[in-house]
């Protein structure tokens, strides 16, 4: 199915990535996509290709938002919104600024923890998990030892032993990176969006988390489709928090079937089917 757009152009897709990442992440998802769809993949502050955050002021997640929000002003079609874990608190953040610029929304865990305030007793202790682990990477970046910083935050998402199991130029980057990572999880934690402003999303989303998430995305990713009126949750089987980059062919499938859906949808109404 060709992506509908104006004047022969391609749809956008625009992927954000997860802390620590950057846009080879969805290299795969680019490819599987083959030509059909514009993937646009826009890195974050922190990472080598954009630079620190400036320092001007606290560091918000609409900061982190508005390069994205840039790159939906200049379209002249609605966009396909992926996000993956901090990626998908971003793609939220721009979803909710420009809801009529974006066709679909396709979210893997995202860690908008700031959601959790609100989810009683069981929300109150995954809450708690994260601002534990914010605080051990904090406290190491504050220490100089950014190493074991970004070694204790790789092996709390990708489970113990993935930090060993890095190749050293990947630990390296990831070093360079986790003084980033206290702005990403304060950013996440004070978001000001209520819940009840993401029954505004009236756009078809898909929710994935693995099978093996980490408690607080797991309840993220299970409570999102009761807050978003057109939002449904995949589970994708032996998957943990980093399923796009371990279980890819499985996760880039379903998001490209997602927007695929979007697209024979649109096709539909606009012959009046």
């Amino acid at each position: 199915m060709p992506s509908l757009t104006s004047n022969n152009e391609r749809t956008a897709v625009i992927a954000l990535h997860c802390s620590g990442a950057g846009a080879n992440q969805w290299r795969a998802l680019d490819e599987l996509l083959d030509g059909r769809y514009s993937l646009i993949a826009p890195e974050h502050y922190g990472c080598d290709s954009v630079g620190p955050w400036s320092g001007e002021r606290a560091f918000t997640l609409a900061d982190e938002a508005a390069r994205t929000v840039e790159i939906i002003d200049r379209q002249r079609s609605k966009i396909h919104l992926v996000g993956h874990s901090y990626g998908g608190g971003v793609a939220l953040r721009a979803a909710l600024e420009r809801p009529h610029g974006v066709a679909s929304i396709t979210l893997y865990e995202p860690s908008a923890f700031h959601l959790l305030k609100g989810m009683g007793t069981r929300g109150a202790r995954e809450f708690a998990e994260i601002l534990g682990i914010a605080a051990r990477t904090a406290e190491g970046v504050v220490a100089g030892d950014w190493r074991g910083a970004a070694r204790s935050f790789v092996d709390y998402w990708g489970g113990p032993g993935t930090w060993s199991s890095l190749r050293p130029s990947v630990q390296a980057m990831l070093t360079r990176w986790v003084p980033k990572a206290p702005l990403d999880f304060r950013a996440l934690i004070h978001e000001p969006t209520p819940p009840s402003a993401y029954a505004k999303l009236r756009i078809p989303t898909l929710v994935m988390r693995g099978e093996h998430a980490p408690a607080p995305t797991r309840l993220i990713a299970e409570t999102l489709p009761s807050l978003m009126p057109a939002a449904k949750l995949l589970v994708v089987p032996e998957a943990g928090h980093m399923g796009p980059l371990t279980h890819a062919q499985t996760v880039n499938a379903a998001i490209a079937r997602h927007i695929g859906e979007w697209d024979e949808t649109a096709v539909r109404r606009a012959a009046g089917l």
